[in-house]
């Protein structure tokens, strides 16, 4: 039975990066699709959400049956639990990237945000892009410094997002309306995209050190 158990377990984290993996092909063609008006890309991504989806809701089912079966314990317990957490997260990622990419379909052909912004957001973009795919390999080999590096690509993604809200408020900001609330929800998603990484990543590096901060722990 501890076998099976195993193997359930490992099960579990190679559907994980698989979820993971599907929101890092997102995000990189939502990004595409919204720095290039791409509006094949952005259909692309808003059909594939629904992958992300179900793949989430297979692993629940899955990590939810052994919850009943095994009854797991201490760090099998606290493994399980967190996936489920962690899935949500994954979830919610793809959920970004469908996000940023129906911004691109409702302004093709034009582009998105104003001129002056998209280097701003491509950064964003490439940020995001980055982030993703350090936390494939993050659930893939649970190597804690990896999960650093996402934090300290989130700070970088926070930086830019506040820097599109002082360029919307500011005096010299020319765009019409519909640019201000454009780029304000774009830059919203980019950055949500970032701290829901940050947030799986966290509960990663606790599972390999057993370290927690109560006061960073949930967003």
């Amino acid at each position: 039975m501890r076998e099976v158990f195993q193997q359930e377990l490992a099960e579990v984290q190679e559907r994980l990066v698989e979820i993971a993996d599907l929101v890092a092909v997102s995000i990189d063609k939502a990004t595409r699709a919204f720095n290039d008006s791409d509006v094949s890309l952005a259909e692309e991504v808003i059909a594939d959400d629904d992958k992300i989806d179900q793949a989430a809701v297979e692993l629940d089912e899955l990590a939810i049956t052994i919850l009943a079966k095994q009854q797991p314990v201490a760090r099998d317990l606290r493994i399980v639990v967190s996936a489920l957490r962690i899935s949500a997260s994954l979830e919610r990622m793809g959920d970004m990237s469908t996000h940023i990419s129906q911004l691109a379909r409702y302004r093709f052909p034009d582009k998105v945000v104003p001129k002056s912004l998209r280097p701003t957001f491509s950064e964003m973009g490439r940020l995001d892009v980055e982030i993703a795919r350090k936390l494939v390999e993050l659930l893939r080999t649970e190597d804690v410094h990896l999960a650093e590096e996402i934090r300290n690509e989130d700070d970088k993604v926070d930086a830019l997002h506040l820097s599109v809200f002082d360029k919307v408020l500011g005096e010299k900001w020319k765009g019409e309306a519909v640019d201000t609330v454009d780029a304000t929800l774009a830059s919203r998603y980019h950055e949500r995209f970032a701290d829901h990484a940050v947030s799986i990543a966290k509960k990663v590096q606790y599972l390999a050190t057993g370290d927690w901060d109560p006061e960073k722990s949930a967003l």
